[in-house]
């Protein structure tokens, strides 16, 4: 299966000045490799800081990296004009914030016909049956929502209009953001049912951020887990969700909330918590965490193979 997108060795790295205007190193994206398969969705998943949004942001190159290659549809992306015009119009990105990432003062109509005319698609008079036609594609319908602002929305329809806006340009990415995380409970399983059918629809790859393990699953095909800036596993999300072998993945999958009662008290040996300094400065990032470590991960483990489609960067690997 051909790849759309492809990332490889991304670094990126800022640097802050600490107490008594020291100057600390953060490293927001350390040596991620990943690729995206043309009509499926990779899930990029870690707690908050552990660089998911850095990297979102580097493919779409509102930031510079540090150095890396980022291979969109074929074509390596630098600051070439036409090759940034391209990704800019088949690479679209939905927030997480619906209300703040569309102008509150545009009515739906210019809202999600704005795309189109920053990217010069069809002709003036073509451009309202190119709005319908994406607002149609989110379950919305034109003559009711096309002439409202956004706050006359509730916050489901709101990202649905997001969504209409991302898919107007005809993309062949998207990376959503933590797409469902600020809507209701009952409105979540509406958008991620939406996202698969447009996917299956358009044949639109997607690029899905999230800390939510269990909508994670709902939509993605495999998953890349991150830890302070690397990917410490990598593969099928129903393998690495179900028999996780490293274990801050591990970590992850016994934080979901559980549904059952008796398994509330059940011993969970590893705890999240914030990572300390020793995570990211000595060896294995998450040793300082991890009741399994030996004495080798003082050295940082590489992301290695363990079995078809399957990586990990862990010297113990879990059973």
């Amino acid at each position: 299966m051909e790849e759309i997108l492809f990332v490889k060795n991304l670094k990126k790295h800022f640097v802050k000045k600490g107490f008594l205007r020291q100057k600390e190193t953060i490293h927001a994206v350390d040596d991620v490799t990943f690729s995206i398969k043309k009509g499926q969705t990779l899930v990029l998943a870690g707690e908050s800081g552990s660089g998911k949004t850095t990297i979102a942001r580097l493919i779409l190159k509102a930031i510079e990296p540090d150095s890396g290659e980022i291979v969109f549809d074929g074509v390596s992306i630098d600051n070439d004009c036409g090759r940034l015009g391209k990704l800019r119009r088949e690479c679209q990105m939905i927030h997480q914030d619906p209300y703040a990432s569309i102008d509150p003062r545009m009515k739906v109509f210019d809202i999600v016909k704005e795309p189109l005319d920053i990217h010069g698609i069809g002709k003036p008079g073509e451009r309202k049956d190119l709005v319908f036609e994406a607002l149609r594609d989110v379950r919305l319908d034109p003559d009711e929502v096309a002439s409202k602002y956004p706050h006359m929305l509730s916050g489901g329809q709101r990202q649905r209009v997001v969504i209409a806006r991302s898919i107007a340009t005809r993309p062949k990415l998207i990376i959503a953001d933590e797409p469902v995380s600020m809507l209701d409970v009952s409105v979540r399983v509406g958008i991620l049912e939406l996202i698969k059918e447009l996917q299956n629809k358009h044949g639109i790859s997607f690029l899905y951020i999230t800390h939510d393990l269990s909508t994670a699953r709902y939509v993605g095909h495999e998953i890349a887990i991150l830890y302070l800036g690397k990917i410490v596993e990598f593969g099928n999300i129903e393998k690495v969700l179900l028999q996780p072998r490293h274990p801050y993945t591990r970590a992850l999958v016994e934080s979901i909330s559980e549904p059952n009662p008796e398994n509330l008290n059940s011993e969970k040996k590893i705890h999240i918590n914030n990572p300390l300094e020793i995570d990211v400065y000595q060896g294995c990032r998450f040793r300082a965490r991890c009741p399994y470590a030996i004495d080798k991960c003082r050295q940082e483990p590489p992301l290695e193979q363990v079995e078809d489609k399957r990586s990990v960067a862990c010297f113990v690997k879990l059973d």
